[in-house]
């Protein structure tokens, strides 16, 4: 089964500094339907004014991936963490016991960013974080594990789960496979462009929550940039 989620659906909120969509239920958005994905919890699709950003402020026992679309963020936490991912790049914090933590954008311009939160298998655990770059030619017409908890995952940021966060970038015309297994969850977004998912047409932005699929395969209708999610 896919069921698109149209973008234009999603609840989300205007700030003024910070234009925000939810995937799932969050923040004032709350929808029993859309409570979660399996372990994954939340995808926001934000929007951050220059110069503005989320303020120092606490988390744990949760996995916290930000894919950094377009711009970048500086990231700062009371571990004495502070670092920069530009487009393109993803950044884990596992919240653990315990953290704090500010994400701010110093660029000149609009930072666009996909929020994902996975529920770790298991509680605690000391606070991590850390920033990767992943060069989008790399993931050119195949996907690429972004972060991952699930062994010989090597190149990918660590999460502590049973779960994988991946990214493809497809010309038109192209497809992408990936071996889910019908008794996972995935979730897929494309950040640009628009795909067809085994025959469903999910467009920029929008949704697409999979289960009892085997293998998930992706065309690219456009020139696409595309986010996958794999958790229990």
């Amino acid at each position: 089964m896919i069921e698109r989620r149209p973008f234009n659906e999603l609840g989300g909120a205007n700030l003024g500094w910070l234009r925000t969509r939810h995937h799932f239920s969050f923040a004032d958005y709350s929808d029993r339907r859309r409570m979660n994905w399996g372990r994954l919890r939340v995808w926001n699709d934000d929007e951050i004014e220059p110069n503005t950003g989320f303020p120092l402020h606490p988390h744990a026992d949760m996995e916290i991936i930000t894919y950094v679309r377009e711009g970048a963020i500086t990231h700062r936490d009371s571990l004495g963490n502070e670092g920069r991912t530009e487009a393109g790049d993803v950044q884990v914090m596992s919240a653990g016991t315990g953290i704090r933590h500010a994400e701010y954008n110093l660029e000149p311009a609009v930072t666009k960013i996909f929020q994902i939160w996975i529920l770790p298998s298991t509680g605690g655990g000391e606070p991590i974080w850390g920033t990767k770059p992943f060069p989008r030619g790399d993931r050119s017409g195949a996907f690429v594990t972004l972060a991952s908890g699930k062994p010989g995952d090597d190149g990918a940021l660590p999460i502590r789960g049973d779960a994988r966060v991946l990214g493809a970038n497809l010309k038109a015309g192209e497809t992408a496979e990936y071996r889910l297994g019908a008794k996972r969850h995935g979730y897929l977004v494309p950040a640009s462009g628009s795909v067809k998912v085994n025959g469903v047409e999910i467009g920029a932005r929008d949704g697409a929550a999979i289960t009892d699929v085997d293998v998930v395969n992706v065309t690219a209708l456009t020139d696409s940039e595309v986010i996958l999610v794999d958790v229990i």
